[in-house]
Order: structure tokens, then C-alpha cells, then sequence
């Protein structure tokens, strides 16, 4: 299965991604079980995050980061501290 890709991108690569036309999602502090039916792409603009895969893999990611969920993986989402994203799926 393909993994998590987290990377910091510049204003540029939001533009042309058209990022801040995506929906927004938010999640106080909490932690929950998820599975993703389809790939998601988002751009973290508040908080800090930390996903562990069922296969064990963890990732940490925060304000500035795009972040890319394969479709058909099941993790965990430990939310450290308040998030909000834009998130596009497909």
C-alpha cells in the first residue's frame, strides 16, 4: 500500500493547486480510528497531528505541511492540538 507523503509547500504551489477553493475541516483535540475510501490531499493551516497507520508507520505533521492520504488505508488521528485543513479528495 502506498504511504502518507508530507511535505512543506511554498504560496506558489498553493495557487496553482487552487488550495484555499478546497473544503475546510476542523477537529478539536482527540483522537479517533479512520479509513480512507478515497485518496484525500490537504493543507494543514493550524495545529499538530499525529497519524499511526495500522501497519505501525507514524506521521507527524503541523501548520504549512500537504499532506496525501492513500485510498484504502486505516490509521489512527491523534490530534495534539486543534487542526484545521483545506481537503480535496479523489
Amino acid at each position: 500500500m502506498d504511504k502518507i507523503t508530507v511535505k512543506h509547500i511554498l504560496e506558489n504551489e498553493i495557487q496553482e493547486k487552487e488550495i484555499r477553493t478546497w473544503s475546510t475541516w476542523s477537529c478539536n483535540k482527540s483522537e479517533f480510528p479512520w479509513e480512507y475510501s478515497e485518496r484525500e490531499s490537504c493543507y494543514i493551516l493550524e495545529g499538530q497531528v499525529e497519524v499511526t497507520t495500522d501497519d505501525g508507520d507514524v506521521v507527524s505533521f503541523g501548520p504549512g505541511d500537504f499532506v496525501v492520504f492513500p485510498q484504502g488505508l486505516k490509521c489512527t488521528w491523534k490530534v495534539k492540538q486543534a487542526v484545521y485543513k483545506y481537503f480535496l479528495f479523489g
